[in-house]
C-alpha cells in the first residue's frame, strides 16, 4: 500500500514538474540562441556554391557562432550573418501567413532554424575591412583591396560574365565590405554605394559568424574561411562525419533541454531543503 502510494506521488511529481522543465529549457534555449550560437536558413542563391539556397530546394541550415565577434571584430574571409541597413532590401520574400497563430509558430521556427530568418537578415562574406580600399576590377576580373588583387577561389561568375566595375570605395573605420560568392547574383555592397556608409555593413550589425552546414545530411561541411588578402590561399577544412548533424541542427534546443534538467533538479534539492528546515 505504501509502495503504491510512493509510485503515484513519484509520477504526479513528474507531471507537476514538466511544465517547469519545458518552461526551463525554452529560456536556456532563448539564452543560447540570443548569446551563444543560432541555426540560420539560407534563402537565396547569393553565397553559391558555398551556401546552398533557391526556391523550391532544400536550403542549407548554418550554425552561426555569436561568441566569436564578441572578443575580435570579423576578418577578410569570414563568412557572417548580419543585419541590413536602411538601404538593404530582401534577397528572398518571406512568406509569413496571415493567420496569427501561425505566423507566431512561423516565427518561433526561425528561431531554430526551421523557418527563414527575418528578410532584412544577410549573409555574405567580409571582403574588406575598415580603412581599407576596395575596387573592380583589374585586367583580369579580380577585385583589389588596397591596389592588390584577391585570390578569391571561392567565387563563381554566373554565365560566365565579368563582375560589373565598382569603386574605389574607401571603408570607413568600423565597418565592413561585404560580397556574396555568387558574384553576378548578389544584392551586396556593390549595390548600396550611394548610401550614406557607401555600401558598407556596421561591424555592431554582424550577427555571427557561420561556421557548419548541419543540414541537409548530403551537405554536412565546415564553411571555409581562406582569407581572400593572403598571398596564398589556405585549403578548405576537412568535412565533418555526418553522424553528428542531426544534434548540432538542434544544438541551442539540445542543450537547453540537456542544462534545464540539472537545472530543475537543483532547484527540488533546494526547496526540499528548505521544507526539511521548517518541519525541523
Amino acid at each position: 500500500m505504501h509502495r503504491h502510494r510512493l509510485s503515484r506521488r513519484k509520477k504526479g511529481s513528474f507531471w507537476r514538474e514538466l511544465p517547469i522543465l519545458v518552461l526551463t529549457a525554452l529560456v536556456l534555449t532563448f539564452l543560447i540562441q540570443t548569446f551563444l550560437a543560432r541555426v540560420y536558413v539560407i534563402p537565396s542563391a547569393s553565397m553559391e556554391p558555398t551556401l546552398h539556397g533557391c526556391p523550391g530546394c532544400t536550403d542549407d541550415r548554418v550554425l552561426v557562432d555569436k561568441l566569436t565577434y564578441r572578443f575580435r571584430d570579423p576578418r577578410p574571409g569570414d563568412v557572417v550573418v548580419f543585419r541590413g541597413t536602411d538601404s538593404w532590401g530582401s534577397e528572398f520574400t518571406s512568406q509569413r501567413s496571415d493567420n496569427v497563430l501561425i505566423r507566431g509558430l512561423q516565427q518561433a521556427g526561425s528561431v531554430i532554424g526551421l523557418a527563414p530568418p527575418d528578410e532584412r537578415d544577410f549573409v555574405k562574406r567580409v571582403i574588406a575591412v575598415g580603412g581599407q580600399t576596395v575596387q573592380c576590377c583589374d585586367k583580369q576580373n579580380r577585385v583589389t583591396v588596397n591596389g592588390v588583387a584577391l585570390n578569391e577561389s571561392y567565387a563563381v561568375f554566373a554565365g560566365h560574365e565579368p563582375q560589373e566595375e565598382f569603386g574605389p570605395v574607401t571603408v570607413p573605420q568600423g565597418n565592413l565590405w561585404m560580397m556574396g560568392d555568387n558574384r553576378n547574383n548578389s544584392a551586396d555592397s556593390r549595390r548600396h554605394i550611394a548610401d550614406q556608409r557607401m555600401g558598407t555593413v556596421p561591424v555592431s550589425n554582424v550577427i555571427g559568424k557561420a561556421r557548419v552546414i548541419v543540414l541537409p545530411l548530403s551537405r554536412w561541411q565546415t564553411i571555409a574561411d581562406p582569407n581572400p588578402q593572403a598571398t596564398k590561399m589556405p585549403g578548405a577544412l576537412p568535412a565533418l562525419t555526418s553522424s553528428l548533424s542531426p544534434a548540432l541542427a538542434n544544438l541551442p534546443l539540445g542543450a537547453g533541454l540537456l542544462l534545464s534538467w540539472p537545472v530543475l533538479r537543483g532547484g527540488r534539492a533546494l526547496r526540499e531543503r528548505v521544507s526539511a528546515r521548517r518541519r525541523g
